[in-house]
């Protein structure tokens, strides 16, 4: 019986500087481990020992990096243990294999968006006319498949979000606000869909999930059994489900948690499966 663990990344298992949450006396503080660097510095964060039980992880579970990240901004990002067979990036858009896009299933996708939301032109227009260049940094389009834009969080009217996510709703797009970024992503556009097609390709026997924010919700409600801390945009509205597992830990802490149970429950599955496999050969011995 094999095991696929598809985990989000930012904020649920790698925690930027502003987001690690070291709320104790720093002589208490967790030793950290850098697994991303942007321009020469340091990014994105793990415990020691977060990193100790995600590289057992991966090597004992079909381990899936799963992040709205673009293929070039996952690419910076280190993760310890073997390197995973497959990621998945731009919420879905692209399946890595071996490191390397797969081309049909990115053209796939893009069928499925032209067949069912409005163009992605007409959702960057919006967010051109509505942003207010008070609070606008950055306008962004990922893979060309979604947009999104950063903003300075202290400066963003509280209605925005809210009245983008209104005119966005009909047209078949989601809305969501991680950090400083607004994200516009097409509804079909989704972590589950492409984690469902590497269940396909591995045959794996039961999926494992992980994730913070509103563009996981798919991913953790398909999972057979699912995990999300307890701070991020799922947090701030209370939300779950009765596969889902919310870690009482915040920022990096809860990083170690969610990496922890993941490695629990799989080695779990895995001793199941090996019980199995010894009666069976036992039964054909007698």
């Amino acid at each position: 019986m094999s095991v696929l663990v598809a985990s989000d990344l930012d904020r649920t298992l790698i925690y930027s500087a502003a987001a690690l949450g070291l709320d104790m006396p720093d002589a208490e503080a967790p030793r950290l481990l850098c697994v991303e660097t942007y321009e020469g510095r340091p990014l994105s964060y793990m415990t020691e020992t977060a990193a100790g039980l995600l590289a057992e992880l991966v090597r004992t579970s079909v381990f899936v990096p799963t992040t709205t990240r673009t293929v070039e901004q996952y690419r910076r990002i280190r993760l310890p243990g073997p390197a995973s067979r497959f990621a998945i990036c731009a919420n879905g858009g692209q399946l890595l294999v071996n490191g390397e896009p797969d081309a049909d299933w990115n053209q796939r996708v893009r069928t499925a968006l032209a067949d069912a939301c409005a163009p992605l032109e007409e959702v960057r227009a919006h967010l051109s006319a509505t942003a207010d260049p008070a609070w606008l940094l950055k306008e962004r389009v990922a893979e060309e498949l979604f947009a999104y834009l950063v903003v300075e969080r202290e400066l963003l009217p509280q209605e925005y979000v809210k009245e983008l996510t209104q005119w966005a709703e009909p047209r078949g797009w989601t809305v969501s606000l991680q950090g400083r970024k607004i994200y516009a992503v097409p509804k079909p556009l989704t972590k589950s869909a492409a984690v469902a097609e590497i269940k396909n390709r591995t045959g794996a026997d039961e999926v494992l999930a992980a994730g913070d924010s509103l563009l996981d919700t798919d991913l953790l409600l398909a999972a057979d059994r699912a995990w999300r801390p307890g701070h991020g945009e799922l947090a701030d509205v209370g939300w779950t489900a009765p596969q889902v597992t919310v870690v009482e830990e915040t920022g990096v802490a809860a990083g170690e948690a969610i990496v922890r149970a993941l490695g629990e429950r799989s080695s779990v599955t895995w001793a199941r499966a090996r019980s199995q496999v010894i009666r069976a050969v036992s039964r054909g011995r007698d």
